[in-house]
């Protein structure tokens, strides 16, 4: 009789054991996103803010850097990646809207070879000079760049990128001759900025807002219809007389084949993450707008912007091997 006691707790303790534990942090798939883009630029920032804000959807949340080519490298490893859920890429839009119309082969479909998962977040973009320019308004740089046309440099992340096309819209719009210099990311490109190896940048407003407001470069303008709250003392270009307005967003995407209950899955958390009131502090604090749309509505705002781009490039005659 007085063996019953522990009789009864071995069995208790084995039912126990038998059931399964959803609930287990260990149940949760690991989730590694995948950046094109070197540590600290705004890419490697925004997916550090994710993975701090899907730490609770996931056993373990990383992110990966695969710096190059603007984006591609990154791109083409996610595509090869097992259809899984557990990998993924978040990225601006340019390699998956711009690059289709600027690359003459892609070893990669933006459309066949990745599944939408989630727009996060819209972005505009600065025109940035550096010590070497001199420059402290629009209008001072235009007048430097057409007294001397093809010796104003600007950097960006990489060749084919947004920034790259910004710069060359601008230069359109406003009738002056821009050289173009390419660098693996917005962090080397703000490094040759400050040395004064290029005259100006064209890159997202968190590249370098921090240098602006500690005098080491100006920001000149911003490229929305609205000042950037980052720095909200800077005029857009249309308040500067540049007729040029142009924004851009960041999305995660899947290898193709992704399935749809996986797909939602890392949508949903990606959308609850992103409304959360201290992820969404963070995100305006570093001038975006916040999205956490649904896998249809990125497939959406994709299509609408291949359809955008491709006249404005074609018309740039800019093609890339």
């Amino acid at each position: 009789m007085q063996k019953r006691p522990f009789l009864a707790s071995a069995i208790a303790l084995a039912c126990v054991t038998a059931l399964p534990l959803p609930a287990l942090s260990q149940d949760k798939p690991p989730l590694k996103i995948v950046v094109g883009f070197p540590p600290g630029g705004s890419a490697d920032l925004l997916a550090r803010l994710m993975a701090e804000g899907l730490k609770n959807d996931f056993s373990s949340v990383i992110v990966e850097n695969k710096p190059g080519a603007g984006g591609r490298i990154a791109l083409s490893l996610v595509k090869r990646a097992p259809a899984d859920g557990q990998t993924v890429v978040l990225l601006p839009s340019g390699p998956m809207v711009l690059f289709p119309h600027v690359y003459k082969k892609l070893d990669y479909d933006p459309v066949a070879d990745f599944t939408p998962i989630s727009q996060i977040a819209h972005f505009q973009f600065s025109v940035v000079a550096g010590p070497a320019s001199g420059a402290k308004s629009v209008a001072e740089m235009l007048a430097k760049a057409k007294a001397a046309p093809g010796s104003a440099t600007y950097g960006t992340p990489g060749a084919g990128t947004l920034p790259h096309f910004m710069g060359v819209m601008f230069g359109q719009k406003a009738g002056a001759e821009l050289t173009h210099v390419p660098f693996q990311g917005g962090g080397p490109a703000n490094t040759a900025l400050l040395g004064g190896h290029i005259h100006y940048k064209f890159d997202v407003v968190t590249e370098t807002a921090e240098l602006h407001r500690a005098g080491k470069v100006r920001i000149l303008a911003v490229t929305g219809a609205q000042r950037d709250p980052q720095v909200p003392e800077v005029p857009t270009l249309k308040e500067q007389g540049v007729d040029m307005v142009a924004t851009a967003w960041f999305a995660m995407y899947g290898p193709a084949g992704l399935k749809p209950e996986v797909r939602d899955m890392i949508s949903g958390a990606v959308a609850k993450a992103v409304r959360t009131t201290a992820l969404r502090a963070k995100l305006i604090e570093q001038g975006y707008e916040p999205v956490g749309s649904t896998p249809a509505e990125l497939a959406a705002a994709q299509a609408a912007d291949l359809k955008r781009w491709e006249g404005p490039i074609k018309a740039t005659g800019v093609q890339l091997d």
